[in-house]
């Protein structure tokens, strides 16, 4: 599970990087889709951390909330985007 993390957490950095070099507007969204997705998905391991007792109430609770923050700001910026796009 840890590795799962690990690999989720760090592509949404990735994929933001890519964003930001993309080549197109759509390129642009497509890229920050893609953080979207691993931002869920990391969200999901880190829940399953929690609720195997390997990850500490306190400790999901901080990095949890950065993950939902994150998951917002990636939905506004593609909304946004979107929006700006037709």
């Amino acid at each position: 599970m840890s590795r799962q993390l690990l690999r989720s957490g760090t592509s949404i950095g990735a994929n933001i990087e890519e964003a930001v070099a993309a080549q197109s507007k759509a390129d642009f969204i497509n890229k920050l889709a893609i953080a979207l997705k691993e931002t869920r998905e990391t969200s999901y391991w880190l829940r399953l951390l929690k609720d195997a007792a390997i990850l500490s109430q306190t400790g999901f609770e901080s990095i949890h909330s950065d993950c939902i923050e994150l998951k917002k700001m990636l939905s506004s910026i593609i909304l946004s985007s979107k929006k700006n796009n037709s």
